[in-house]
Parts: C-alpha cells; sequence; structure tokens
C-alpha cells in the first residue's frame, strides 16, 4: 500500500485494482450462476438492465417468460415459481454485477479524465481495456442466446470462452495496474532465464487446465443427452476402478476424445492437474537456488500454496459429486492461482539486468 501511496499515479491504481476486484467477484457469481443452474432464467435483458421483480405480478410476468423457453419446456417443466426465484436471482445478480463493472470503468475514467489523471502514455491500453471489456459482456450474451434457442443447453466451447474473456480482462487490467505500481528501477533482482521459462511454461499449462476446468462445468454432447464432465467417474485418484477408464479413448479420434468426449475431458483435466503439481515443484526447487527480491519470492510462495490448495479442493470437489460450495470455491482458486502467476511473471520480467544474474 505505502509504494501505491507513493505512485504519482495512484488515483489510475485504485480504479484499476477496483476493477480487478469487480472481475474477480464477477467469476465467482457466474461460477454460482452455472452451479445453481441458473444462466437461462433470463429470457431477455436490456443494456440498461432492469428493475427485478418487487411484487407477485412482477414474478408472474417472469415466470411466464422462462415458461415459454426451452429449458422450461424440455428440462424444468415442473417447477413452480418458489423454485424459480432463486435460479432468477442468481442471474440477475450475476448481470448487475456486469453493470456495475461498466459502470465503474466507465464513471471512474470520466473522473480521471477530469481531473487531468490520464497521461497520454495511458490511452493505448485504456482502449484495450474497454474492448476487451465489451467483449466480454458480447461473448456472455453469445453464450446465454444460444441456451435460449431449440436446446437449452450451454455449448463448453462457449462457457470456456467467457470465462477466459473475463481471465483476459483481468489479466490485462492487472498488469496494467502492476507496471503503475512498480518500477523497474525500483526491483533489481536475479534474472534466471531458466526460471523465467519455467514461469511461462506453468502459466501456459495453467491457461489450458482452467479451460478444461470450463470443459468439464459444461455439457458435453454424450450417447443419450447432454453430460457435464465433472459428474461422472466421481472417484479419486482411479477413474472407477480403472486407471483410465475405457469411456475416455471411445471416440474414433485423438482430438474428439480430448475435447468432445466428457470422460476424455476430465482424463485431460486429471492430467494436467498432475503436471501443474510437478511444475510447481519444480519452480519452488529452481527457486531456493537463486536469489530472489521480496516480490518474486511472494509469487513463488503464492503459487506453491496456491497449487496446494486448489489440487485438495479439486479432488474434494470431484469425489463429493460437485456440490455448489466446494465448486465455488475451485473456481475461486483457479482465479487466484492465475492472479498468482500474472504477478511472478510480471516481477520476473520487470525487473532490471544484473551483473550475477544466473542462466
Amino acid at each position: 500500500m505505502k509504494v501505491i501511496s507513493n505512485s504519482p499515479h495512484k488515483a489510475v491504481i485504485y480504479w484499476l485494482l477496483t476493477g480487478c476486484l469487480l472481475i474477480y467477484i464477477m467469476v465467482i457469481i457466474g461460477g454460482l450462476t452455472r452451479l445453481t443452474h441458473s444462466g437461462l432464467s433470463i429470457t431477455d435483458w436490456s443494456f440498461m438492465g432492469s428493475v427485478p421483480p418487487l411484487n407477485e405480478e412482477m414474478w408472474q410476468k417472469r415466470f411466464e417468460k422462462y415458461q415459454s423457453s426451452p429449458e422450461f419446456e424440455k428440462v424444468n417443466y415442473s417447477m413452480t415459481l418458489k423454485e424459480f426465484k432463486p435460479i432468477f436471482l442468481w442471474e440477475y445478480i450475476h448481470r448487475m454485477t456486469g453493470r456495475l463493472m461498466m459502470y465503474v470503468f466507465t464513471l471512474g475514467l470520466v473522473w480521471l479524465i477530469i481531473k487531468k489523471k490520464i497521461t497520454r502514455g495511458m490511452w493505448p491500453k485504456l482502449g484495450l481495456l474497454f474492448f476487451l471489456g465489451a467483449m466480454q459482456a458480447v461473448i456472455g450474451w453469445w453464450m446465454v442466446y444460444s441456451g435460449l434457442q431449440q436446446k437449452p443447453a450451454v455449448s463448453h466451447y462457449r462457457l470456456a470462452t467467457h470465462l477466459m474473456s473475463a481471465f483476459i480482462l483481468f489479466a490485462f487490467t492487472f498488469w496494467f495496474a502492476l507496471q503503475l505500481i512498480f518500477s523497474k528501477n525500483n526491483a533489481p533482482a536475479n534474472n534466471s532465464f531458466n526460471l523465467k521459462r519455467l514461469s511461462v511454461l506453468f502459466f501456459i499449462v495453467l491457461i489450458i487446465q482452467i479451460v478444461f476446468g470450463a470443459f468439464t462445468a459444461g455439457f458435453v454432447e454424450g450417447d443419450a443427452a447432454k453430460i457435464r464432465p465433472g459428474h461422472i467417474f466421481n472417484t479419486w485418484p482411479k477413474m472407477g476402478d480403472k486407471w483410465i477408464a475405457e469411456q475416455v479413448y471411445m471416440k474414433p479420434t485423438v482430438f474428439e476424445n480430448i475435447f468432445e468426449n466428457a470422460s476424455g475431458i476430465q482424463f485431460t483435466h486429471r492430467i494436467f492437474a498432475l503436471l501443474i503439481v510437478l511444475l510447481v515443484s519444480l519452480l519452488w526447487h529452481r527457486s531456493n537456488k537463486l536469489s530472489l527480491n521480496k516480490q518474486q519470492h511472494l509469487g513463488i510462495t503464492l503459487l506453491i500454496y496456491g497449487v496446494t490448495l486448489q489440487f485438495i479442493l479439486g479432488v474434494l470437489t470431484l469425489i463429493y459429486n460437485v456440490p455448489v460450495i466446494l465448486g465455488a470455491l475451485h473456481q475461486t482458486g483457479a482465479f487466484l492461482l492465475f492472479a498468482s502467476s500474472i504477478y511472478l511473471l510480471f516481477h520476473l520480467f520487470n525487473t532490471k539486468k544484473t551483473v550475477n544474474g544466473g542462466l
């Protein structure tokens, strides 16, 4: 906090970090919306939002709109108004959080411009930031709209695209804030090429794992119906009574088994979890041989504890068949790991060269 207080860009930094917090909240609420099967409960939406139902008559009108949707007709045809209210509220809160995020970014920028806090060099990054935010909203509606058509389910590809667009928006906003908080001249450290390369590899694998986490949470076409990969083979470390279930390779091609086979998706998610544990162990081992600065050491530490907790949460989420609380905690863990990895990468690449930097 002292570093931020001494920065000439303090107001912009707080604005960006507030945006980061709202993106995090948006992702978690989005996860809860998915876990409670609430994402298709609102069949229309205006750009500026709408007033929530305030009386029984308004609730009834909302429920009647939902009753004309494919999800109600094919899946929730026995749902009552009382059962409808919670799923509507989860989706409503999710959308209103997105609206709040839009207001914070837009009105905050207007205030910063009036106060002359924006420098010329910030404009290209601000333009990209607002473009990414707009794309996140468009992708969100594109995803929901697909589930309001004939098939009352959202493709796991669309779900992953929506999630990763939020992560990309967060990554850019957080990196932008870190650039304003820290200066290269204030962070001399060991510039180990191997550590940088290993950290980049970890980050790439983590992104792939997050994508497959979204695939695991989404609907995949099965033999008879769409199924969620997270709700099958709820055992660990084996898949049922086998290390590799026969269903993992039941489709004709490798691509189909990895991306369009529910069992194959879950197996891939398991393998990448083990790979992440291996990579963070290598990072830990390598970093112990180097002289790191305070920020780099913190980044490594966050990854070690984060991966440990996330792995445990992942196993528990699986064996208890994805309860809402564990599912939400597991998604929170993924987000915090992602943020920690960005923090480490920034401090590994944002340092001035030192004479004794190892290779």
